[in-house]
């Protein structure tokens, strides 16, 4: 009976020792390293800032040329695009089941996304060298810090005169 309560009284023991070290690294910082948190959200905010300004100076156009295949004054075939799209809908309208159908209608979805995507240029702005080095180098720096708060941070030295 001895031998069982000693047990128990080494298993709970045990078990304390593992929540405590599981209160410990809930206390962990930013990657699950001590400390660095602070630094962590300093980089966040740069890069969101570096990048929405990037993000700012670009232009998107559209042009009328399909897949890049058509340019010019000739414009492309959309509806053609569509053609897969419509008979996988009367398909699967026919027969909700039909592989064939979804086949056909995930493909025509896909392509016509494809062709919507193909068709946009993006262009930089015209913008000053300063803003240019600003806006890349905010980016570089946040993006430098959040990598920085992932390592972990050297333990403080004790001073040697005490």
């Amino acid at each position: 009976m001895a031998m069982a309560d000693e047990k128990r009284a080494a298993d709970l023991a045990e078990l304390e020792e593992a929540k405590a070290l599981v209160r410990g690294r809930r206390l962990r910082g930013a990657g699950g390293t001590p400390g660095g948190v602070g630094t962590f959200f300093v980089g966040l905010i740069l890069t969101v800032l570096g990048g929405y300004l990037i993000l700012n100076q670009v232009q998107v156009t559209s042009s009328y040329s399909f897949f890049g295949l058509w340019a010019g004054n000739r414009t492309a075939g959309f509806g053609l695009t569509m053609l897969p799209l419509l008979i996988g809908i009367g398909v699967l309208f026919f027969d909700g089941k039909s592989k064939l159908g979804w086949i056909l209608s995930i493909g025509g979805l896909l392509t016509i996304l494809a062709a919507v995507l193909m068709s946009l240029s993006i262009h930089w702005a015209p913008t000053t060298l300063f803003n240019t080095l600003l806006m890349f180098g905010l980016l570089a720096g946040g993006m430098g810090l959040i990598a920085r708060s992932l390592r972990a941070y050297p333990e403080p030295e004790p001073n040697a005169l005490e």
